[in-house]
């Protein structure tokens, strides 16, 4: 496992392609439809309730949300001075989606909607942003 496959926490980190997605300016669109990781399946999931066992990088996907998270981003890298590699990247961006992602297991329930995941997710982003500026 290579140094930048686990985040702060131990826990495998986001996978480099959300990383490339956050790093682009107008970040490519991705499908509209999300599928759940492969070894879990959909049942039991309609339109408003959230498939089990998605990743940080589906979750944002979902919500529509990837846009504001790299303003988010954006803003952090403004404040720490840019970065010169790749790993300076890392270093910046990783503790920012594991705190997303702490604030997501916090408020997970069962029978949580995809518009209840949306405003948490963005308002803890605004919530960032604003304690940034």
């Amino acid at each position: 496992m290579q140094a930048e496959d686990v985040s702060l926490s131990g826990r495998p980190a986001v996978s480099g392609r959300l990383f490339m997605r956050l790093s682009m300016k107008n970040p490519v669109p991705e499908p509209s439809h999300v599928s759940p990781a492969p070894d879990s399946p959909a049942t039991g999931c309609g339109p408003d309730t959230l498939p089990a066992n998605l990743t940080l990088e589906q979750l944002i996907d979902l919500t529509d949300e990837m846009e504001h998270l790299n303003e988010l981003v954006l803003l952090h890298l403004e404040k720490e001075g840019g970065f010169t590699c790749t790993e300076a990247y890392f270093s910046v961006v990783q503790p920012v989606l594991d705190l997303l992602e702490a604030e997501i297991r916090f408020h997970y329930h069962a029978a949580l909607s995809r518009d209840e995941m949306k405003a948490i997710i963005c308002e803890w982003i605004d919530g960032e942003i604003c304690r940034l500026q």
